[in-house]
């Protein structure tokens, strides 16, 4: 414990240098598993803290936020990936919530859509969205936009209990069980769907949206801007969904709404009772946020990373 109480104490203290020689002996394995969401954020903080601690290994799998819960509650894990807020019935079982960092979830459509040109230029209300996916009323194109294309919508939702899922059906006030449409497995499946049929619309994290390398829409899909202030057009206040990195910068800014802007965690059963696992995610709260922008998330504030690691004591 008086370990621990060192480490924590240095990380409050913002002392990197001593932090990584505190620790530089550290070996062993961390297990993780959930949500896509949070998944590609894992692995890159997995490959750096390697690089600081070469006899550590990282044993991570994507599945799904209630997934992730399930493994962490279960012990199956030493960390969950969770892309959705606690419910009351998981804080129970001993569900310890940790935030790392930031994300979105955007609504999807194929480039081939017949009213692709007028969806990118109007956009589309939360009323729309909610006609789509809850109360199923609207199901031609031109029910959202003002255009000719009266093409059905074909409406794609996730399979498997999932942050994505759950964040997108509170933004229109409902659970994930509410939402209609064809399931899919997870975002790469969703986001597949979705390119392949001209008349889709489905919903990704944002990282499943949009190219790593090339910081654009993944090839064939593209983000359905929401006219957040439904006045039936994306003016110059909503035009920051052609590249990742505008997009990030409109959610740190607020100007995506929240939900579906959402904190993503680590969750464990409990305080973390490793040594190992608790200076990554102490690692992750401090230094790992130097990554966070690249890897195309939103970092933690000052105040908010302190509140985090204050968790962890």
């Amino acid at each position: 414990m008086k370990k621990l109480a060192s480490i924590l104490a240095v990380c409050l203290a913002g002392a990197s240098g001593l932090f990584a020689q505190q620790t530089k002996d550290l070996e062993g394995t961390i297990s993780l598993s959930g949500a896509w969401a949070l998944y590609p954020m894992a692995v890159r903080w997995g490959e750096e803290f390697q690089k600081l601690h070469p006899k550590v290994r990282f044993d991570i799998s994507a599945g799904g936020a209630g997934k992730g819960m399930t493994d962490a509650l279960a012990s199956a894990v030493d960390i969950g990936l969770v892309s959705r807020e606690i419910n009351d019935a998981e804080l129970q079982k001993g569900a310890l919530a940790i935030a790392v960092t930031k994300d979105a979830v955007v609504p999807m459509i194929s480039v081939k859509n017949p009213a692709y040109r007028d969806l990118l230029r109007k956009g589309a209300k939360r009323e729309s969205f909610e006609g789509i996916w809850v109360r199923g009323n609207v199901t031609t194109w031109n029910q959202v936009v003002d255009c000719k294309a009266k093409d059905p919508i074909h409406v794609y939702t996730r399979s498997d209990a999932c942050g994505a899922a759950e964040t997108w059906a509170k933004f229109l006030g409902k659970k994930q069980e509410d939402l209609k449409g064809i399931g899919v497995y997870g975002d790469p499946g969703l986001g597949e769907a979705v390119r392949r049929d001209p008349l889709a619309i489905g919903y990704n994290n944002v990282n499943f949206a949009y190219d790593a390398k090339t910081g654009k829409p993944v090839a064939g899909l593209d983000v359905l801007p929401l006219d957040a202030n439904t006045n039936g057009t994306i003016d110059k206040t909503e035009k920051f969904y052609s590249t990742q990195k505008e997009l990030i910068a409109a959610i740190g800014r607020g100007d995506y709404p929240s939900p579906p802007a959402r904190d993503l965690y680590f969750v464990t059963k409990g305080k973390p009772t490793k040594i190992l696992v608790t200076t990554f995610i102490l690692w992750a709260l401090k230094d790992g946020q130097n990554f966070v922008d690249e890897a195309g998330y939103i970092r933690l504030s000052t105040e908010r990373m302190t509140a985090e690691i204050k968790k962890l004591e």
